[in-house]
């Protein structure tokens, strides 16, 4: 999956889980682009 992509992907679905604010966005934001990267998923690429 390319970075753009992984992180456009990460960033949609912290906002979702956790309303958009505070430091558990980030730490879900982190958490789900490091979850995208070691999938394997191989789209766009």
């Amino acid at each position: 999956m390319s970075k753009l992509l992984r992180g456009a992907v990460s960033a949609w679905g912290a906002r979702k889980l956790t309303g958009g604010c505070g430091c558990g966005a980030l730490l879900v934001f982190l958490l789900l682009y490091w979850l995208l990267g070691a999938s394997g998923i191989d789209i766009f690429q």
